[in-house]
């Protein structure tokens, strides 16, 4: 792991500084980089993504860890400086690409890499990272959804962002995000950053959370496209009732003719709003759906 003082000496070395654009704030705290690599609890046979790998500071621990690292960096100088650092590490493939290739969609080239690495490793795929600010739900609802899934995410986040983690329903924080989430496994925030520990200073709190999937909890979402339409349907308008979204139905959603039908048999109120109902009542929505 690298100190302040060594990440400003590299950067000075290759003649760049910090990208605002990229949202690059280096975590400079070891005490924090450790409780991250620690609270993963990574084995062996464990695949990691890390994403923003900057200059290679906690790739390194990651790798003394992990079977295998993906390690994606999207800005070319700092990637070039990350494979100078690691490249004695036999266990790390370092890529620079952008994360995501669209909003919904994760690089075809890291998607290749985690299925190679994942038929070698039959351990976890987990998501460990101080992740950029404009990737971080995105690359989360991607890793939730699939078609691949983390097992596990372990990352430093925008403090709102982890709000919108964690909330629960009728909060203000409370979204798509959220329901994701708690529908498929269980989010902690573990500890708040102040900007002090990252360079440069961010503007705002960050947060470190965890997210650790159930497999009983995901299982019982029995077609994750649906569910995740059913999701958008109503969160999209989340200040009116259900029955007032039913009726802005699109797509496969709006062959749906017995809603009401719907609603009563998951004991749901059609005078509710979205932002009222839990992940559980999605989730039953989403699988009565396809019998209407």
């Amino acid at each position: 792991m690298q100190t302040k003082r060594q990440i400003q000496q590299l950067l000075l070395s290759a003649g760049i500084s910090p990208n605002k654009r990229h949202g690059q704030h280096f975590l400079i705290d070891l005490n924090l980089m450790r409780l991250l690599v620690e609270s993963a609890n990574i084995q062996k046979n464990d695949v990691v993504l890390e994403v923003g790998c900057g200059t290679g500071s906690l790739t390194e621990a990651l790798a003394q860890k992990a079977g295998t690292i993906i390690a994606v960096e999207l800005d070319k100088n700092l990637a070039e400086i990350a494979q100078q650092q690691l490249a004695k590490i036999e266990n790390i493939e370092l890529i620079n690409a952008d994360i995501l290739e669209s909003k919904n969609t994760i690089s075809r080239t890291v998607k290749n890499a985690l299925a190679l690495a994942c038929k070698e490793c039959t351990g976890r795929t987990l998501l460990v990272a101080n992740l950029p600010y404009n990737v971080a739900s995105p690359l989360m609802m991607n890793l939730v959804t699939g078609p691949i899934t983390a097992d596990g995410m372990y990352v430093t986040v925008q403090k709102e962002v982890a709000d919108r983690m964690t909330a629960v329903p009728a909060s203000s924080d409370y979204g798509i995000l959220s329901i994701f989430l708690g529908a498929t496994g269980e989010v902690k925030t573990e500890r708040i950053l102040k900007p002090t520990v990252f360079w440069p200073h961010p503007q705002v709190d960050s947060a470190m959370v965890s997210f650790v999937r159930n497999r009983a909890k995901s299982d019982r979402i029995a077609n994750m496209t649906l569910f995740s339409q059913t999701v958008h349907l109503f969160m999209g308008h989340r200040r009116k009732t259900l029955r007032a979204c039913s009726r802005l139905a699109r797509g496969k959603l709006a062959e749906i003719a017995n809603w009401p039908e719907i609603f009563e048999k998951c004991c749901i109120n059609p005078t509710q709003r979205p932002e009222q109902l839990c992940a559980e009542d999605y989730i039953a929505i989403a699988n009565y759906a396809p019998c209407s």
